[in-house]
């Protein structure tokens, strides 16, 4: 089993660069595929308050066997609690949802900028207070564009340690991840292969052909040269072991431009633009 790497964060905690996602993965079905993902190596889950599986993930790891000092658990603030008394209910619901103490990181799921009187700002600044009293070991957003990023820095103090945001070769959102560059951010890629949309495309599948691996592989493995933490999802235990094995190769430069050469702009992008999602669930 390859080890994989661990990136540290700008608050000098570290995360491991593959994770396993369980977005769209029904509640009943979590559990077991967590479990499996532990099993495989995985030691680092992605989840949040929308996707309505915390308890599961939190149940997972409990009977994994695994340390829980030895998983990084993720999760994100629901749309629908931004104004602070409501994200600090909601925080302490993921919390018992998962049965711990404390989260790794925990960020804001959207912007939502034209929702709450375009405030973010103090949605992000009860996060704050989160990581001030040890809760969240480290704090981050998610689907922020750099003019949010920068709002966040000219009215407060504390730099975002991770800005999760859609990434895949269709949609190579190289100007957010250079603010992200240089200002110390990571940035975590969602949606890696573009809900599988590369995977038949012929520079993925050509360059896959010379290198001996899957097409998924091959993707998985331009996002971690890229620097990205990424984290596939799957309830296959095939495909779930498929995406884990990604550290034992490489791909050359050329091979590297070919795949960032597909980027499309806005034109790629598969999920919600940021500076309009403004979904609530009810």
């Amino acid at each position: 089993m390859s080890a994989v790497p661990r990136i540290t964060l700008n608050d000098g905690n570290s995360i491991p660069q593959l994770g396993f996602g369980v977005f769209q993965i029904e509640p009943k079905d979590t559990a077991a595929a967590v479990r499996t993902a532990l099993d495989i190596g995985y030691r680092h889950v992605d989840t949040a308050q929308m996707y309505g599986n915390e308890k599961e993930v939190g149940e997972a790891i409990r009977t994994s066997g695994v340390d829980r000092a030895e998983v990084f658990i993720t999760s994100k603030l629901n749309n629908g609690f931004h104004r602070p008394d409501d994200a600090r209910k909601a925080f302490d619901g993921t919390l018992d949802a998962l049965g711990v103490d404390a989260v790794d990181l925990f960020l804001i799921h959207w912007p939502l900028p034209t929702r709450y009187d375009g405030d973010f700002v103090s949605t992000w600044r009860t996060l704050v207070e989160f990581k001030r009293e040890g809760r969240a070991r480290s704090v981050g957003v998610s689907n922020f564009q750099v003019a949010h990023l920068e709002r966040l820095a000219a009215e407060t103090d504390l730099v975002p340690a991770v800005n999760q945001i859609e990434v895949h070769p269709y949609l190579a959102n190289e100007q957010v991840r250079e603010y992200g560059r240089k200002h110390g951010i990571a940035t975590q890629a969602w949606s890696p292969i573009a809900q599988g949309a590369v995977l038949d495309d012929p520079a993925v599948t050509g360059i896959a052909a010379q290198v001996g691996r899957s097409p998924a592989q091959v993707v998985l493995r331009w996002h971690v040269q890229r620097g990205d933490i990424v984290f596939p999802k799957s309830v296959t235990q095939a495909r779930i072991e498929e995406n884990f094995a990604i550290f034992d190769f490489e791909l050359d430069d050329e091979q590297m431009r070919r795949i960032s050469a597909l980027d499309r702009g806005e034109q790629g992008r598969r999920g919600p633009n940021p500076d309009t999602f403004d979904y609530v669930p009810n």
